[in-house]
């Protein structure tokens, strides 16, 4: 078996109850956004500046690579993801809102959001065992997307 299929089976063995499910389906991407959101509000040093990349932009990088070494169908769905993501948070920057205060409260609710799904499914958060997971949820995500659209993942 491989590992994107070993990995989204386990992911998948905490995550059975329909309204667990539906938290997920809002709750993991909306995460993965904020948590690119809080990275791009780091102080950057002057070199970054001038080449108008944040923190956000190289964090994406290793994800990425990651993502493809699973799969390519999930890495380029997850690519798209990081760049709407990004375009996403350029426009809260550009808005009268702080990038970390949205993405923060945000964090928040979504992070208490998964925590009451895994409270009605009786099972503890994936991550709790292996930190990876935090990584798998949005490859898990993104299978219910390729599925439906008849793309091998």
């Amino acid at each position: 078996m491989r590992q994107i299929e070993i990995l989204l089976n386990e992911y998948g063995h905490s995550h059975t109850n329909k309204f667990n499910i539906l938290i997920h389906a809002v709750a993991v991407p909306a995460i993965y956004f904020v948590t690119l959101g809080l990275v791009w509000s780091i102080p950057r040093p002057e070199m970054l500046v001038h080449f108008d990349v944040t923190w956000a932009h190289i964090a994406v990088i290793p994800m990425l690579i990651y993502y493809f070494r699973l799969s390519g169908p999930i890495g380029a769905a997850m690519t798209l993801l990081s760049v709407v993501s990004l375009y996403g948070i350029m426009l809260i920057e550009r808005s009268v809102y702080d990038v970390w205060m949205v993405c923060l409260v945000l964090f928040v609710v979504m992070w208490i959001l998964q925590f009451v799904g895994h409270k009605v499914e009786g099972k503890s958060p994936s991550f709790l065992k292996d930190v990876q997971f935090l990584l798998v949820g949005p490859a898990w995500w993104w299978v219910h997307w390729l599925k439906r659209m008849n793309i091998p993942y």
